[in-house]
């Protein structure tokens, strides 16, 4: 039952599975240049063997989950570089085609290898906040004006959202959620979709405490709570230090499976395009952190933003030592 795919996936890692980490990041570690709206997206225009050689460095890593290159790749986006509607929706499929073609290469090789020690991945295809689209930093913020409401908001992701899973993932990710009404859509648009597949759905936050918006996390998982569309609800793109905090306040209050995927601690200035130093982690402390979310409820483990496969691994091998 594809529902039980990523509970599956969860026990079979001994109650933690690890998600991949920076996409961007290992992007640009490779030469790319992404100073763009489409931000990593563009590479699926520009070189799609780049972005199917990131997925399979995570792999190696020991990512459990490989999350697509969608998550600024939107068809208004795409529209903008004046390709047409079909072209768009080839791109968004392309994202889902070439994460599944690393998985299944990947895993067909390490399955015959004797010595193996990975489990075959899932894709989780990518589905970006309105403000990620927007390029604005208002992911960071959850402020998109009075003219945007619910029905703008599953306007906006449908048929994205409709294109993706028609493309074959394993499950959804919708990141970076900055507030409730986006929350709400999301949900409403699983609902409406009839969507099969298991989903996540990850907020970000800026102080700690609440949503971006300023709005309490209680107030945004109400709906997700109520959904048994949504199996996993977590945070992304926020500082790993505040992680301990988040996985107390969320263990309090849903029953959902609980995912947290930081960045390494430095700030997006969104205005400025681009990153500001602050308490950041190196990567021996996510292994060490790891653990300890772990060990506080964290049910699926990874990084965001300016960590790589070198995160990832040490993530994995700390999980896999002490579980």
């Amino acid at each position: 039952m594809k529902r039980q795919m990523l509970h599956d996936l969860i026990e079979n890692a001994g109650g933690c599975a690890v998600t991949d980490g920076g996409f961007a990041t290992q992007l640009e570690k490779h030469g790319a240049s992404i100073n763009d709206p489409l931000w990593s997206a563009i590479y699926l225009i520009k070189d799609p063997h780049l972005i199917k050689q990131v997925h399979l460095e995570y792999l190696e890593a020991g990512a459990d989950i490989l999350v697509t290159s969608s998550y600024q790749a939107t068809l208004p986006g795409f529209s903008s570089k004046g390709l047409s509607i079909e072209e768009g929706e080839s791109l968004l499929e392309k994202s889902v085609k070439l994460a599944v073609e690393a998985r299944d290469g990947f895993w067909n090789s390490a399955i015959i290898n004797p010595g193996n020690k990975y489990r075959r991945a899932l894709v989780a295809a990518s589905i970006g906040s309105y403000g990620s689209y927007l390029a604005d930093g208002s992911e960071y913020s959850g402020c998109y004006g009075p003219d945007v409401n619910l029905k703008k908001l599953k306007d906006f992701h449908r048929r994205r959202l409709q294109v993706l899973v028609e493309a074959g993932p394993d499950l959804l990710a919708f990141e970076t959620i900055p507030n409730k009404l986006e929350a709400q859509a999301c949900v409403e648009l699983l609902e409406e979709e009839s969507v099969k597949i298991p989903s996540w759905i990850c907020f970000t936050t800026v102080d700690g405490e609440n949503a971006p918006s300023g709005e309490s996390f209680k107030d945004c998982l109400e709906a997700l709570n109520k959904s048994n569309k949504v199996d996993a609800v977590g945070i992304n793109c926020a500082p790993p230090h505040l992680m301990e905090n988040l996985i107390c306040k969320f263990k309090q209050l849903t029953k959902k499976a609980i995912i947290v995927y930081p960045n390494s601690g430095e700030v997006w200035d969104g205005k400025a395009k681009k990153w500001l130093p602050s308490k950041c982690f190196h990567d021996d402390e996510f292994g060490f952190n790891a653990t300890r979310w772990r060990d506080l409820g964290a049910k699926i483990i990874g990084g965001c933003c300016r960590t790589t496969p070198s995160t990832i691994q040490i993530i994995s091998n700390a999980l896999r030592e002490k579980s």
